[in-house]
């Protein structure tokens, strides 16, 4: 199954930002975990003189990260929620982190509870697997390598598949690819006509589940939408861009940017002679 949404963030997109003591790299999950992880990444920071800036935007999904300069195995792993609004780390010590960049839709194969549940506390990865994760982060760490860590972290994700006999689509699931395949650009009540649900017990699943509205999540799956057109083949205007992804005109556009990513375009892609509506 080839999926139809790839999220980006900040240092994949101005590749220009990254510097010596600053490394942020991401790696593609086997065929077989495609359908739930959209990528694990890395990001190892090594302080100079100056500090980093590091920025995170929403993307739509759950990660578990690792943080291999941490203490102890237990206190390794923890878990990020939903983002839905943009946020700038400014980095001061050493960082070295591992990350799995799960789909907001099929996370809950892997964890014991609803992602709403710990929206504003994200707990340790110890909380919800026991000794299941401080055995797993250590087995990490004894990996020689990148891809030794990520052999391990995918045979882990194969058991927690294996244990539910049966993998079918939920009606969160199914929600959610249409939003996927509308690039964001669906109407709440349409969606809600379109799986046969009301909306008030859309918005209620939403909620439950994800900790956040469907309207919130459809905004950020087409703002990252756009993100990949402006990443791969950027349009000589941005009104064409705008009514492109269903926003009303170009200063819509501009804001919902600058609301999720904390810059205008401009200061991201960079300003062309042929390109200057970008503010």
């Amino acid at each position: 199954m080839k999926r139809i949404y790839r999220p980006l963030q900040p240092p994949v997109i101005q590749k220009g930002q990254l510097q010596p003591h600053y490394d942020y790299r991401e790696y593609e999950p086997c065929d077989g975990l495609e359908p739930y992880v959209a990528c694990y990444w890395t990001s190892d920071f090594s302080p100079t003189e100056n500090t980093r800036l590091h920025r995170i935007i929403p993307d739509g999904c759950i990660d578990i990260i690792v943080d291999r300069k941490a203490p102890s195995f237990t206190k390794g792993a923890f878990i990020s929620e939903l983002m839905t609004s943009y946020e700038v780390l400014d980095l001061t010590r050493p960082q070295s982190l591992f990350g799995i960049r799960f789909f907001a839709e099929t996370i809950h194969l892997f964890l014991r509870d609803p992602v709403s549940a710990f929206r504003g506390s994200p707990p340790l990865l110890d909380d919800l697997w026991g000794s299941e994760a401080g055995l797993l982060v250590e087995e990490m760490m004894d990996a020689p390598g990148i891809r030794d860590m990520i052999e391990v972290v995918e045979r882990k994700l194969r058991r927690c598949l294996h244990s539910h006999s049966s993998i079918s689509e939920g009606l969160l699931q199914t929600s959610i690819s249409y939003l996927y395949a509308a690039q964001g650009n669906l109407s709440i009540k349409a969606l809600a006509e379109t799986i046969c649900y009301s909306e008030r017990n859309l918005r209620r699943m939403f909620q439950h589940e994800l900790g956040v509205s469907p309207k919130e999540l459809s905004q950020i799956i087409r703002f990252q939408a756009m993100l990949q057109s402006l990443y791969h083949t950027p349009p000589a205007h941005l009104t064409q861009l705008a009514y492109t992804y269903g926003y009303f005109d170009q200063p819509h556009f501009i804001k919902e940017f600058k609301r999720f990513y904390g810059l205008p375009p401009s200061q991201v892609f960079g300003a062309k002679p042929s390109m200057n509506v970008y503010s």
